[in-house]
């Protein structure tokens, strides 16, 4: 299994999604005129726009809420720090740069996602399904292609990730107070049970106020780290700079200078951000967006982008850096860099606060994947009370068996079923060109006209019969 897992992992992050994910954001990039730039004000206008006052779907902060928390998890933390070590401190230039041009990708695909949802007869939480399958079978007229990434993304996102997610709590835990894995393992499950069995609604009003105050603390942290080390500042960012393209040779096991920057970089930038992957616009279907039209939406999420890589890895790669511990090819797990990184700021309560930190950025992304998986559950017909009730057990299950694996193996499996999700989104999304750059001209033909942006569909009638009309009017 690990010889298969591996030789799909070489093709997919070797050559596929590597120049893949790039190239896809910068089309995106181009083709949306560098909006993530230009119009980054109507970003953060977007995500704080007030809810739709007729009780459906979630809110817009909310899905942002609920979005970052699947993107905010150990990929931030122990993810950043693996990056460090098998990519040098290049890795982090191009995490930057999947986090730059990805903008462009996710506020590509959540549009897309908003424009294409539906609402499911007789659902009784009044949310709204979407997501890259729907937009693949309504937008592409491939319904059996969506079928196939909604699998995907159950096994990648709701089972294999969630599985990574409660490794790196049990390291942690283990590391910072002496855990059983087992135990912590039990226990992270039961407290899983009590959010996911709640629904939709309940994971975002969890998410609504773990997220922000997560975020918030760990950059607060990470300010009085830099204020500290003020001076070494310009250092640490020149290193990053040079060991990006190859201009000094990293040190250790660092092996392939530019190319392995690039690599772990992008690798690692997709699994914390998950622009591209077809993860993220599953909850962005699910908001109301105000204003009342899809590229609002897509705003939201690329704002999201922003504040998992520019902002939390950027945290924890200074925490790293500065600490002076750093040493490219170390033989400690990405979690235990962290800490011992950041013990060396604050003492010893530093792997204590790591170890807090991840078990709520953790924490938080496994019950943002699992509402992903249910909006992939809802397009394959299983979303009737007894699927769902299978699919929480099986989510339960993995959190268990997650705490107690191999880490390589976790990881390795997680970035063969995400890149395999990754590649049938991209090709769905680029597909879609058209439709995002006429929503996207839509919407600011409104705000230049002085109007609040609202999508009609009957206005469209190019777009294909695959809007539901109903929402869209």
């Amino acid at each position: 299994m690990d010889r298969v897992v591996d030789f799909i992992n070489s093709v997919l992050w070797g050559y596929v999604l590597v120049y893949g994910l790039i190239a896809v954001g910068i089309w995106f990039s181009i083709r949306l005129r560098l909006q993530q730039v230009l119009r980054f004000g109507e970003m953060l206008r977007c995500t704080l726009a007030r809810p739709a006052p007729d009780g459906t779907g979630i809110s817009p902060f909310q899905a942002l809420c609920t979005s970052l928390a699947s993107r905010v998890g150990t990929g931030n933390i122990a993810g950043v720090a693996v990056a460090l070590v098998l990519g040098g401190p290049g890795a982090i230039f191009w995490m930057w740069v999947v986090a730059f041009v990805g903008m462009a990708t996710a506020y590509a695909e959540s549009a897309l996602a908003q424009l294409y949802k539906v609402r499911e007869p007789g659902d009784a939480q009044a949310v709204y399904r979407g997501g890259p399958a729907y937009y693949i079978a309504r937008g592409l007229g491939l319904p059996w292609l969506g079928t196939l990434f909604s699998i995907s993304l159950v096994l990648a996102v709701g089972l294999v990730v969630n599985a990574l997610q409660s490794n790196s709590i049990a390291e942690a835990m283990e590391g910072a107070f002496g855990l059983s894995r087992p135990g912590t393992g039990i226990a992270l499950a039961a407290l899983t049970a009590l959010v996911i069995f709640g629904g939709i609604r309940k994971i975002a009003a969890v998410a609504e106020y773990v997220v922000p105050f997560m975020a918030g603390v760990y950059l607060l942290v990470t300010l009085y780290v830099m204020a500290v080390n003020i001076t070494e500042i310009p250092g640490v960012f020149a290193q990053i700079f040079t060991h990006a393209f190859g201009l000094q040779e990293a040190a250790g096991g660092v092996a392939g200078g530019m190319a392995a920057a690039m690599l772990n970089g992008v690798k690692r930038g997709l699994f914390s951000n998950e622009a591209g992957m077809g993860s993220a616009p599953n909850i962005a279907a699910a908001a109301t967006p105000s204003p009342h039209h899809p590229s609002s939406q897509g705003f939201v999420q690329a704002f999201a982008v922003f504040i998992d890589t520019i902002v939390v890895c950027t945290c924890t790669a200074m925490i790293i850096l500065l600490s002076g511990i750093y040493t490219p090819g170390a033989e400690l797990t990405g979690t235990q860099l962290t800490q011992a990184a950041l013990a060396e700021h604050i003492g010893s309560f530093g792997p204590t606060f790591i170890a807090i930190a991840i078990f709520f950025f953790a924490f938080t992304t496994i019950i943002g994947c699992y509402a992903y998986s249910e909006m992939a559950m809802a397009y394959l017909g299983l979303a009737s009370q007894r699927w769902l009730f299978v699919l929480r057990c099986l989510v339960l299950v993995m959190v268990a068996w997650g705490a107690v694996q191999s880490i390589a193996t976790v990881f390795n499996l997680a970035d063969a079923t995400l890149g395999l999700m990754a590649v049938i989104n991209l090709i769905a999304i680029v597909a879609l060109t058209g439709t995002v750059t006429r929503l996207t001209k839509d919407y600011f033909a409104q705000r230049k006209a002085g109007h609040q942006p609202r999508f009609i569909a009957a206005d469209h009638p190019g777009l294909g019969a695959g809007i539901d009309r109903d929402i869209w009017r």
